[in-house]
């Protein structure tokens, strides 16, 4: 589920030190699932651990986690880096905003979490985001745009290079097009 890497491990251990004997490192994930997803790690003394808690062994130390935060920890990886500005603790959860879905899942499930994971962060940083609507019987997904891609005059752009290229090689053989049924308006919303 999680990895950390040997020199977090190294970190956490010598942290741990001067904590109470039997404290572990806690890793969870706030608003789990949503755009707002945010992760952390903190320290969590023996009376915080709860039974329905997952416990991982780690060299020096045990890493803990909360059943709510489990599904979307999937595949996080800790790591703790120096370079020549310091070091730096990071923290990379893929799933924090969309809970991971099994390859033989549903299409539109595999969709959506490729949107949430994938197409969203791209767009956020313009304000903008993206949708599933449905799956026609033809094979097209048709997507909704809202936040900063309402109206904004590359739309179609981000549509046709991007986003479909991105989703027509992931389902290959499973969706034959990417339309957008956004009715676009421009307004102090849109990007220029």
């Amino acid at each position: 589920m999680i990895t950390i890497s040997e020199s977090a491990q190294a970190h956490f251990a010598k942290l741990l030190e001067n904590q109470e004997p039997d404290t572990h490192i806690r890793v969870f994930v706030v608003n789990p699932g949503t755009p707002g997803a945010e992760c952390g790690v903190s320290y969590c003394p023996p009376d915080a651990v709860e039974e329905s808690d997952t416990t991982f062994e780690f060299n020096g130390f045990d890493a803990v986690v909360d059943l709510e935060s489990a599904p979307f920890l999937e595949e996080a990886v800790i790591d703790f880096v120096t370079d020549q500005m310091g070091s730096q603790l990071t923290l990379k959860a893929p799933n924090a905003k969309a809970r991971k879905v099994d390859e033989d899942a549903p299409l539109a499930e595999r969709i959506s979490y490729m949107i949430e994971a994938e197409i969203n962060p791209q767009l956020a940083s313009h304000g903008g985001k993206v949708s599933l609507m449905e799956i026609t019987p033809k094979g097209e997904a048709i997507l909704q745009f809202g936040g900063g891609c309402n109206g904004c005059s590359m739309v179609d752009v981000t549509l046709k290079d991007g986003i479909e290229k991105q989703m027509l090689a992931a389902f290959s053989g499973e969706i034959t097009a990417v339309k957008d049924a956004t009715e676009h308006e421009a307004g102090e919303h849109s990007y220029y």
